[in-house]
């Protein structure tokens, strides 16, 4: 157990960011999740529409700092692609 109050504070904003971070993280995948079921069923209108939801939601994360500016490129980039070949 910490000790000394800074040790103690690092350990409330590690709690915090750590909190934030799952929370978006979270997010993103679930959007994620819909886009890819979207194209899964065939569905080229709610896999646009979705996928701009996830763009939107990667880049926040990106922007955040939870995923590093390849990663977010890469996933938007692979998901693009998918709903493209739709």
């Amino acid at each position: 157990m910490a000790n000394h109050a800074s040790s103690k504070k690092r350990i409330r904003q590690t709690a915090k960011r750590t909190e934030r971070n799952k929370l978006i993280r979270t997010r993103v995948r679930t959007h994620v999740k819909r886009v890819r079921a979207a194209i899964e069923a065939g569905d080229k209108a709610a896999a646009q529409k979705e996928l701009a939801d996830a763009v939107r939601r990667i880049d926040m994360a990106v922007s955040k700092g939870i995923y590093h500016r390849r990663t977010g490129s890469r996933y938007i980039s692979r998901l693009s692609t998918q709903v493209a070949a739709l």
